[in-house]
């Protein structure tokens, strides 16, 4: 277990070189650790060859960053929060060690192993079409069909991020947001709701202390976290430039499988999925069996289909259940009107069934009398 002294080194040197992970980790080599960093700051021009004027400056403000990260330490210990170290091989996420860039220290709140046997991570557009957000559910259930456990990885951001974590929510597999601030609160807001169901069934991790200002470089940092956490990155919808296209770039320089989901010619938000195709920098998938197939997971072992419905629909009602059957004999959609033929149940029943299942978040009630499975 890494002790405090340790883990406040090592946020101090995270605090003292902002952005610039690659020297955090090139000094934590050489010293062996971050307490070893602090002890010779001093003069640690004399223990480290190469080690610049600006560099050793910096390392003398980790005694002004020790109070702002003991009270970092205390916020984390109030709210479950987990404090990981790249020097921590027992609790820090293996995957992400192979890049030079990986944070010297990460904040996480969850119940999911970050060191998951199948790591997958869903980038796009935020501007995504109802194509793409359809298209990451339906990944999702598949990918819990074909290779139960898989964790899916995203940015929580609006668009097919945070549909790939409510299809993986839905799904019933554990998904991981990653942040561009620190844990203190969540940006979107609008998405709090699904974060807070995320800590529960997966998790929240950043670089990030609290209180972090929202900043774009927070952004892109954050993507290489994205990259690195995944064996491998799908890119769902994206336009020709964005920071889907820069997670992709970032996977396969960390020596990731990339794919990408084609578009039509004429959609702009499929240009640059289309690009990355074009160029041989990602595989054209289609489908979950796709992306299966392209690493390899046929043999892991299919979830039982009893299984997947005791955790899609759990404890329903007789009722519930003969609800839930119509909808799914009819690919996931009825009208009430198709329900009161196939179960033979009076139109009052069916609307309270409706209100139940939906308080469970099994089912969807749309316009025109229509049901949907979620």
């Amino acid at each position: 277990m890494t002790s405090d002294r340790e883990l406040l080194c090592a946020m101090a040197l995270a605090r003292v070189l902002p952005y610039n992970a690659r020297l955090q980790r090139l000094l934590l080599s050489h010293m062996g650790s971050a307490s070893a960093v602090y002890d010779a700051r001093a003069d640690i021009q004399a223990v480290m060859p190469g080690c610049t004027v600006r560099m050793a400056q910096a390392l003398l403000r980790m005694d002004a960053e020790m109070e702002r990260c003991r009270q970092e330490l205390t916020f984390c210990r109030d709210h479950g929060i987990q404090v990981l170290t790249v020097t921590d091989t027992e609790s820090y996420p293996s995957r992400l060690t192979v890049a030079d860039d990986a944070p010297a220290v990460l904040y996480y709140k969850g119940t999911t192993p970050l060191d998951a046997a199948r790591v997958v991570s869903v980038v796009g557009t935020r501007r995504c079409t109802e194509h793409g957000r359809r298209w990451c559910e339906r990944l999702c259930a598949d990918l819990r069909q074909m290779v139960p456990g898989v964790l899916v990885v995203s940015g929580l951001a609006y668009g097919i991020d945070i549909a790939a974590h409510r299809g993986a929510l839905a799904a019933g597999l554990p998904t991981v947001g990653v942040l561009a601030h620190g844990l203190d609160h969540i940006y979107p807001s609008l998405h709090r709701p699904t974060a807070v169901e995320m800590c529960a069934h997966g998790g929240l991790l950043t670089e990030f202390m609290s209180r972090t200002r929202i900043d774009r470089v927070n952004f892109l940092q954050r993507n290489r976290i994205v990259a690195a956490l995944a064996d491998a990155v799908v890119v769902v919808e994206s336009a020709e430039r964005g920071g889907a296209l820069s997670t992709a770039r970032l996977a396969g320089d960390y020596g990731r499988e990339v794919m990408a989901v084609p578009g039509r010619p004429a959609d702009m938000a499929s240009a640059g999925c289309n690009a990355l195709i074009r160029s041989l920098r990602a595989v054209l998938v289609t489908s979950a069996a796709d992306v299966v197939q392209t690493m390899g997971w046929q043999g892991a072992e299919a979830a039982p289909a009893q299984a997947a419905q005791l955790t899609l629909f759990p404890e329903l009602t007789q009722e519930e259940q003969a609800f839930t059957a119509v909808l799914r004999q009819n690919d996931g959609k009825a009208s009430l009107d198709m329900l009161m033929a196939a179960t033979e149940l009076p139109a009052h029943r069916l609307m309270a069934t409706s209100v139940g299942l939906e308080m469970k978040g099994v089912v969807a009630t749309l316009a025109g009398g229509m049901f949907m499975l979620r």
